[in-house]
């Protein structure tokens, strides 16, 4: 396959954090390419629910917000990075308003926006459209990016693997040039060069038997970013939501936190409250808790599901709040104004992720990581919610901020790069192997790896990963590629990450929490868990 034309700028994922980081770059006059594997509708901005976090109400202030970031964070936040995203969190609501998203604005005002309250934060400070707000924002940006003459969408592409200038022509600086990708279409790989590229590829909750997220999760920028060489940080931190829709033919259906945040109580199948028992924040506590403390119960009483009830409240003021989840739970046969809502736990959100600067940048020159994808220091063991589609917005800026004065430094076109080579390579013969490996992974993660973990249940996981390992490069090694074994590749080698990563936390912090560890270490004991390629 030829190499496609060079670009200033590649962007992996059609999320917020690609789409923003595309736009930004875009309106600063670089070319912009974007490749996504799935239509924009697919990806986990487009299903957020709550909002987006910013210190814009009458009593609030960036320094409280910053508070409550490091609060959820339990000790491992960077103070720098939370700052710097909550002084810029105005900024960013003030973009997306000039983007004409349709953010709720109470009634009678001139355009005061309507600000909710979720677990974790001391104040009302989550702007939201509606409960859809993630497909409010996406509808707006990706309107745009589509719209404008200098960026070009390759839509049902999926990265293989990054291009390194020093790997390709010996002697060569050590720099991100560019990137293989599958067209799952014609299921050929074409070679893509830039003078940077820019990952956005969510996180890896795909990880996981449950979760929320769609089926884009597969941590492909995170594998990729430790293949080419950097550093990955946190990666035991994976947030489960407490609260994802309980019934056999709701797929991934998030509740959002709004739910509690607007009064929503979780209550046992009889009926009985147990947050307070917890928590003395009780159902507002920040998700690892009530993630846990869910899971206990359910596993005490030998539950199925736990209830989240919301039904004390005026029925018109529930539809007017959560007009999408009351629709989606009626389609399951559940009136939200009338009855309980069955809920469980479910893989949420990567805390973790490649190791980043303030301006996005990795260990390796040329390549930048922005979104769920990057470890900033921002969500340390728990992120705190709606903190996520903001960081999308305020590091895709600080992003294109830092490659408008490295590319305008003379950073050179790539040279022409090598082909994909494939031709040694078949066919595959049996794809069950596959599927098989993919089900097997997911299954003992959640098994082992979960909310509640052991130092037996982790080296369970760890044994199973080198077998699956071992059986996947065979696999890669031998046969054509596809997207599945893509994505298969990339979620074991992230879930070592996870397990190694947990293994070497001796205590139980945040979202992190092992029985053989009961204890949290003191704040002059607290480090991050860096994951280094070479090791």
């Amino acid at each position: 396959m030829k190499t496609d034309a060079s670009t200033d700028l590649l962007v992996i994922g059609g999320g917020l954090a690609g789409l923003a980081s595309a736009l930004h770059a875009a309106n600063a006059g670089l070319s912009v390419k974007l490749l996504i594997k799935k239509p924009f509708d697919q990806t986990s901005s487009h299903w957020a629910q709550g909002g987006i976090a910013a210190a814009v109400g009458p009593d609030d202030d960036p320094e409280l917000h910053v508070a409550d970031t490091l609060d959820a964070g339990v000790g491992l936040c960077k103070v720098a990075s939370v700052q710097f995203l909550a002084q810029q969190a105005p900024k960013a609501i003030a973009w997306l308003r000039d983007l004409h998203v349709a953010f709720t604005e109470l009634p009678n005002s001139h355009r005061q926006l309507h600000l909710t309250r979720e677990g974790g934060h001391s104040r009302r400070r989550v702007v939201h459209a509606a409960d859809a707000t993630g497909q409010a924002i996406m509808d707006a940006v990706t309107a745009e990016v589509l719209n404008h003459p200098s960026i070009t969408v390759c839509k049902d592409h999926i990265a293989v693997d990054l291009i390194r200038a020093d790997k390709v022509s010996p002697g060569a600086e050590k720099r991100c040039v560019g990137v293989y990708a599958l067209n799952r279409k014609t299921n050929k790989v074409s070679t893509h060069a830039a003078r940077a590229v820019v990952l956005a590829t969510g996180g890896a909750s795909k990880v996981y038997l449950f979760t929320t997220n769609p089926d884009t999760s597969t941590g492909d920028g995170i594998a990729m970013a430790w293949r080419a060489g950097c550093r990955v940080a946190n990666m035991e931190f994976m947030q489960f939501h407490p609260t994802c829709l309980y019934h056999p033919h709701a797929k991934s259906m998030l509740i959002s936190e709004a739910v509690r945040g607007e009064g929503g109580k979780l209550v046992l199948p009889n009926g009985e409250r147990f947050m307070d028992q917890h928590d003395p924040r009780g159902e507002l506590a920040p998700r690892d808790i009530v993630a846990r403390a869910i899971d206990y119960e359910m596993k005490r009483g030998g539950y199925d599901c736990v209830y989240l009830d919301i039904t004390h409240k005026p029925a018109k003021e529930i539809l007017e709040h959560f007009p999408n989840i009351s629709r989606r739970c009626q389609e399951f046969g559940i009136d939200i104004t009338r009855e309980p809502i069955p809920v469980v736990p479910a893989a949420h959100y990567t805390c973790g992720g490649i190791v980043t600067e303030l301006d996005a940048s990795t260990d390796l020159p040329g390549l930048y990581a922005v979104g769920e994808c990057a470890s900033t220091g921002i969500h340390g063991a728990n992120r705190l919610a709606s903190n996520s589609l903001l960081e999308c917005c305020v590091f895709a800026e600080s992003a294109v901020e830092r490659l408008k004065t490295e590319l305008s430094n003379g950073v050179p076109v790539p040279p022409p790069l090598p082909a994909w080579d494939e031709s040694r390579v078949t066919d595959a013969d049996e794809h069950i192997v596959v599927s098989h490996n993919w089900n097997e992974l997911r299954h003992f993660m959640w098994d082992y790896v979960g909310i509640v973990r052991t130092n037996k249940r982790l080296q369970r996981a760890l044994r199973r990963i080198e077998l699956l390992k071992g059986e996947i490069a065979e696999y890669y090694g031998n046969f054509r590629i596809t997207s599945d074994l893509i994505e298969l590749r990339n979620l074991t080698l992230v879930a070592e990450m996870i397990v190694r990563a947990a293994m070497a936390r001796h205590e139980s912090r945040g979202l992190h929490f092992n029985r053989d560890y009961p204890k949290t270490l003191p704040p002059d004991q607290v480090t991050d868990t860096i994951l280094q390629p070479e090791d």
